[in-house]
């Protein structure tokens, strides 16, 4: 069964968005869907997605001029944002920055098969990414103290990345994509700059390097990575379940074929998910051992009169904070309730606070 048809002056363009419908005229008056909206009212053209994304033609300088403009500022208010530990900051540059535009242009360009869009989109990419990196660098030359992830929650969030971290990314891919092809739904972009991360890490990838932390910064590259990756690979499924293939080949463009492309992109999601599956396991481990050891402390210190203040992670041990009066506990029965427990006591580390209180009453 053909698909339905939509008539442009004196040529039939097929419209893959169109349903099949049995015994209903195909041929619809000037590019009128069956609910009286013209194709173009929805959808974006391929014309149009690639004067959203692709860097050339006659007014490439200023879109050159505009990104590099804005890559500058948003880096240097994440990298403000990250050191003053603020979230509206960071999220005030995630809405600035522009690597958004490039990274769909490497989807649209794989999509259509344009080869010189998609090298110059990827350069792009890369560049762009080298200079943000750069520019947190510089930022933290400037600032007295370290900015690591054991001290500032903007670092913290972005140096250890999980499997939920790839879903989210996989997710905001398909919204961005999604927008870019329907112009209905357009305005979402502002909400897909926020939910997707890209600047922020490259940031704090700057700023941990600098302050001397390799796993820090490797781990903050490794969450813009996986956010462009995703954004890449749903973006070419979608792309493509939308037609927007068939429609660069009615509009005379070279047919492309997405199999090496999506195979590409499935090894590294493959590659990526590895470690991001190592942290996340590991960080439910360090949780669930966090849970137990809290529990056992509790009761152990409520039966002589002190209390836990707090339980850490460095590393692979736990330490555990507990203040209270003198004199002070029986550390060796929080030892025998753990091991009961099924906690390594070898990886757990007692603090103990000892305080006194004293009166002013006369």
């Amino acid at each position: 069964m053909p698909r339905p048809a939509t008539r442009h002056c004196n040529r039939t363009v097929t419209n893959p968005l169109l349903p099949v419908d049995k015994g209903v005229n195909l041929h619809h008056n000037v590019g009128m869907t069956d609910t009286g909206a013209t194709y173009s009212d929805r959808f974006n053209s391929v014309e149009q997605m690639r004067d959203a994304t692709f860097f050339d033609g006659p007014r490439s300088r200023q879109r050159y001029s505009r990104f590099w403009l804005l890559l500058i500022l948003s880096t240097i208010i994440a990298s403000a944002g990250v050191v003053g530990d603020s979230t509206a900051t960071v999220i005030g540059a995630m809405i600035v920055a522009p690597l958004m535009t490039p990274i769909l242009g490497v989807t649209l360009a794989t999509v259509i098969g344009d080869r010189s869009n998609l090298v110059r989109s990827l350069l792009l990419v890369l560049a762009g990414a080298a200079t943000a990196l750069a520019i947190g660098y510089l930022v933290g030359l400037v600032v007295v103290n370290d900015v690591l992830a054991n001290t500032n929650a903007q670092v913290a969030a972005r140096v250890t990345p999980r499997l939920i971290d790839l879903l989210a990314a996989l997710a905001t891919g398909v919204v961005g994509s999604v927008a870019l092809v329907r112009k209905d739904i357009s305005d979402t972009l502002p909400g897909v700059a926020i939910a997707i991360s890209l600047v922020p890490p490259l940031a704090v990838a700057g700023l941990a390097l600098e302050s001397g932390s390799v796993r820090e910064s490797l781990g903050a590259v490794l969450l813009f990575v996986t956010n462009v990756v995703a954004i890449i690979g749903t973006g070419i499924i979608v792309a493509s379940l939308y037609g927007v293939t068939r429609l660069a080949r009615t509009d005379g463009q070279a047919s492309a074929s997405l199999r090496n492309p999506l195979l590409l992109l499935a090894v590294m999601l493959v590659i990526i998910g590895t470690p991001l599956a190592a942290t996340s396991t590991a960080i439910a481990t360090r949780t669930l051992a966090e849970q137990s050891v809290k529990k056992t402390a509790d009761e152990w210190a409520a039966r002589s009169g002190w209390f836990v203040t707090a339980i850490t992670s460095q590393d692979t041990e736990l330490i555990v904070n507990v203040e209270g009066l003198l004199p002070l506990p029986n550390t060796e029965t929080l030892r025998v309730a753990l091991q009961a427990a099924g906690v390594d006591v070898n990886r757990v580390t007692v603090k103990l606070v000892p305080g006194d209180s004293v009166s002013l009453s006369d």
